[in-house]
């Protein structure tokens, strides 16, 4: 509460002109933001410019946040559709990035692997990853949205309802339908 606070008369201080404000939630954000394009688009060059032109848009767009969200709620909403719209423009598909918990699959499925440094396990745990990212790029954008925000940005269910304003059992919906497509493809792996 105490970061939304602080946000609040960060936003305040840059309506009231002092764009330098808007500077420290930049500096606090930008990190966070650019993760999260990066899960959109892949090239890290790319992935700068629109996480630029999200806070640009932002900024530009500031007078009209009504503080219903959280301030970063909504400027997450507004790099996702930044995000989205680049993609549009290029015309292509880019598969979401990163999968940080491949190494706890494997030992969920057998203890005992995850002590054993083999080239098996890397080439297993490469493989895993591989395909989550796949399968990641391949569901709906909408699916893909709300398990990116959950299990790679760490969002709660409510962010993720305000992010892409929905209600929160649409939320529930799409991860668990995100999650069954992706404990499909990963049981042959496992198994």
């Amino acid at each position: 509460m105490a970061g939304e606070t602080a946000d609040a008369v960060l936003v305040e201080r840059v309506r009231n002109g002092e764009s330098a404000a808007f500077d420290l939630l930049v500096l606090k954000y930008q990190h966070r933001l650019l993760k999260l394009v990066g899960r959109y688009v892949r090239d890290p060059v790319e992935a700068e410019d629109v996480t630029q032109e999200a806070f640009v848009k932002a900024y530009r767009a500031l007078p009209r946040f009504r503080g219903d969200s959280a301030f970063y709620t909504w400027i997450y909403r507004i790099a996702i559709n930044t995000a989205k719209n680049h993609l549009a423009a290029m015309s292509r598909r880019t598969p979401v990035g990163g999968l940080s918990s491949v190494d706890e699959v494997l030992q969920d499925h057998d203890p005992a692997f995850a002590d054993r440094a083999t080239p098996e396990r890397h080439v297993l745990t490469e493989e895993i990853r591989q395909t989550v990212e796949n399968v990641i790029a391949d569901l709906p954008e909408d699916l893909r949205t709300a398990v990116s925000l959950r299990e790679l940005e760490g969002m709660s269910y409510d962010e993720i309802a305000a992010t892409m304003e929905c209600p929160i059992g649409t939320v529930r919906s799409r991860i668990f339908r995100a999650r069954e497509v992706i404990n499909k493809r990963l049981e042959p792996l496992l198994d």
